[in-house]
């Protein structure tokens, strides 16, 4: 369980971090951009993945390793 929160939040965080990436330089980067629902909202997205990032790492890391 520990590592699937991990590889989630990893997930999570490279796709925050491409669809930051995309709105401050316009690079075609990341699945935020591809989602047509979040138009004028990418920013607010995006961060919101990177705060799920953390948040996951956090659960994984209180999870016992064992």
């Amino acid at each position: 369980m520990k590592q699937l929160l991990e590889l989630l939040g990893l997930l999570a965080l490279v796709q925050g971090v491409l669809g930051l990436l995309h709105e401050f330089t316009r690079w075609h980067v990341g699945l935020v951009q591809k989602l047509g629902f979040l138009d004028g909202y990418g920013v607010y997205a995006s961060v919101a993945l990177v705060v799920l990032a953390i948040a996951l790492f956090a659960a994984a890391e209180s999870l016992k390793s064992g």
